[in-house]
């Protein structure tokens, strides 16, 4: 049986140095003040989806071994904004985080512990050396044979100290609504009438120029507002974190939902046909959920709840136009989905398109017909055009159709505004308007190939053409003219908008209003939509973070990999390991770049080219024992994939590195 070896050379764990200490009650951690505890460090930035998934991995371990492990998320900021300490204390709130945060906003305890990517997880034992240094998602397994062996281990020694961790809870800011997500206009006679009540007593049903329903995402329901934004007219959702169909309306719903986000009406017709009327994207159960009006109850319309990961199925699909059907084979409640974000329907396709934070991708979702398709992007975190099957994303968080049927995409991680070009024969096209990489963000107005966003979650297209964008990180609601091509400033000052709606309850002639979803605030304010906009320019920024000097020429890169003990690498159809290898720009690389099976790989990097950005994505394929007396890995066994997709930003030097050593899951 393969198992998984801890060598001898043991490492002391370096200090935890930041700015600041979270859900501490105000002390300050050590790691002599950690000594005899399984400590787990979780480097990680509130923007990164992937970060969002590994907290949820982690709960159920933190539950299990609550008196020996202890969690320690080590906030290491990209985008500036993410430095503020208050908007990450309001991240931390968020997200119910039920461990200590160290605030690192210089990368002082990122770069002692050599992290590469968001996420990087390190294991230290009760004595203080480093175990384990494991990339990206997906090491919960891994991490549940761990824990175990090291509790053993240390009890024999009497090294492990039992007992409640340095947790401490922080008091809650909210109030009606708690960190919403998005929201739906629902005109007068589409509005909920299920009779359901709040504790005020206001019936639902009672506004008569429509309504407004909000996704309450940190209250895990939905909530049904009069345009005021103060009367409640009906809730959806019992407010209990979970997945469970049912009664959704009011004081009685059994229905659950987990930090739900984007919403979309149906036309009239198509809800007459599969008798729901709203569909929700619910984020942390990785399904879409239906919601009927007239009877106020929650069905599952796809997804089977468990995260799909980029190679499952056609996720990440052939890069050849013949391979890219985009169909998936499954039932829609078979589908596996990864925290879709926002939806929107497509008069075009005739279904709901999806932004699929989770793969960097767009799926859409066919309700008469119950089918699930890719329709943008091949999986690869980044900032590519051309034809779908080419295109790559980042986290794409919002999505809205324009006159033409076309699809605006706020990619969050680029700080881009793509769209989605949709021909007469379905064939779609991705563009870019603004926004330049991974690595590349700011504050600035005008010429829209210099302007910059940061972070953005929400987009709407405005009466005349142009588009909205909840400039999440900047506070602020932009404006993209396509007429002429240039970015401004609808406002400013706002505690991170999470989505835009052109409202729609005022009289005609009126000044025209946006509707904006204030997160951080708890709140949805209107504003107003000016002739002229503002215009600023703070400057164009790039991640704080560090770029890696390397020599040009040949640049030896390895990715270790170790699996967990109890699993064994699944070589039975040949090398279950594989490296996919670009750069940005693409003259970066000289030679190596592509995929190629194996996890060792020499690329020549170009003398030519000062500085850029090498994408590596790695993945390798191990399956539980035990084994056969053959060695041969049984039938039946459970096996499991390991990826990592990794954005190095990098610096050619000439006395810069030769070899880059990356850790997909490393055991030390």
């Amino acid at each position: 049986m393969s198992e998984t070896v801890r060598t001898h050379a043991r490492v002391r764990a370096s200090e935890l140095v930041g700015r600041n200490w979270l859900n501490t009650g105000g002390k300050t951690l050590d790691l002599e003040a950690l000594r005899g505890k399984i400590v787990l460090l979780d480097f990680w930035t509130f923007c990164c989806i992937n970060c969002l998934h590994v907290l949820d991995e982690l709960r159920p371990l933190e539950e299990e071994y609550s008196d020996v492990l202890v969690t320690v998320g080590v906030h290491s900021p990209k985008f500036e904004h993410e430095a503020d300490p208050v908007a990450l204390a309001a991240a931390v709130e968020r997200y119910e985080i039920h461990h200590p945060v160290l605030d690192d906003p210089e990368l002082d305890t990122w770069k002692a512990y050599t992290a590469r990517a968001w996420p990087t997880l390190v294991v230290i034992d009760p004595e203080g050396y480093i175990v384990a240094h494991l990339s990206g998602e997906g090491h919960a397994d891994g991490l549940a044979v761990l824990i175990p062996e090291l509790i053993a281990e240390h009890e024999a020694k009497g090294t492990l100290h039992r007992g409640s961790g340095p947790y401490v809870a922080p008091e809650p800011t909210s109030g009606t609504l708690r960190f919403p997500g998005k929201a739906l206009f629902m005109p007068a006679g589409r509005g909920s009438a299920s009779g359901a009540a709040d504790d005020g007593g206001a019936a639902a049903g009672a506004a008569t120029s429509g309504s407004w329903l909000v996704t309450d995402t940190g209250h895990h329901r939905l909530v049904e507002l009069d345009t005021d934004f103060k009367t409640v007219l009906a809730t959806f959702g019992s407010g209990t974190k979970g997945y469970v169909d049912g009664p959704a309306a009011g004081q009685e719903a059994t229905a659950r939902f987990n930090e739900p986000q984007g919403l979309v009406m149906l036309p009239e017709e198509v809800a007459a046909k599969v008798g729901y009327d709203v569909v929700i994207a619910d984020s942390v159960n990785h399904r879409l959920r239906g919601l009927s009006l007239t009877d106020g109850k929650a069905s599952t319309l796809a997804g089977n709840g468990i995260q799909r990961l980029l190679e499952t199925g056609p996720a990440r699909v052939d890069e050849d136009a013949a391979g890219f059907t985009g169909k998936l084979s499954e039932h829609s409640l078979e589908v596996s989905l990864s925290s879709p974000w926002d939806l929107v329907w497509s008069r075009k396709l005739d279904a709901v398109v999806i932004a699929m934070a989770g793969t960097h991708q767009i799926f859409s979702f066919d309700p008469v017909g119950g089918e699930v398709d890719i329709i943008a992007g091949n999986g690869l975190e980044g900032l590519l055009d051309g034809p779908a099957h080419e295109s790559w994303f980042a986290q794409p968080s919002g999505v809205a159709e324009d006159a033409d049927g076309n699809i605006w995409v706020a990619d969050s991680e680029t700080s881009a505004l793509r769209k989605l070009v949709i021909a007469d024969d379905r064939t779609i096209t991705v563009e870019t308007a603004v926004g330049k990489g991974l690595f590349d963000f700011g504050f600035r107005d005008g010429a829209a190939a210099e302007a910059r966003l940061q972070h953005p979650l929400g987009v709407t297209v405005l009466p005349d053409g142009s588009v909205a964008i909840a400039d999440t990180y900047n506070g602020a609601v932009r404006r993209y003219d396509p007429s002429s091509g240039t970015v401004s400033t609808l406002a400013r000052g706002l505690l991170e908008p999470s989505d835009v709606i052109v409202d729609h309850t005022h009289s005609a002639g009126s000044e025209p209003l946006l509707v904006v979803v204030e997160a951080n605030q708890h709140q949805l304010v209107y504003v107003p939509i000016p002739k002229e906009a503002q215009q600023v320019d703070e400057g164009a920024s790039q991640t704080h973070r560090p770029k890696s000097p390397v020599a040009p020429g040949p640049l030896e890169l390895t990715v270790r990999f170790t699996a967990p003990t109890g699993q064994k690498l699944d070589d039975r159809w040949g090398d279950p390991t594989q490296l996919k290898i670009s750069s940005t720009p693409p003259e970066l690389l000289v030679s190596g770049g592509g995929t190629s099976v194996g996890l060792l790989r020499t690329v020549e990097l170009s003398p030519d080219v000062p500085e850029g950005v090498l994408h590596i994505t790695a993945r390798a394929a191990a399956c539980d024992g035990p084994e056969t007396e053959d060695g041969e890995i049984p039938d039946h066994a459970a096996c499991h994939l390991y990826q990592q997709d990794w954005g190095i930003p990098v610096v050619l030097q000439g006395d810069g590195d030769t070899e880059l050593v990356l850790d997909l899951r490393g055991m030390d």
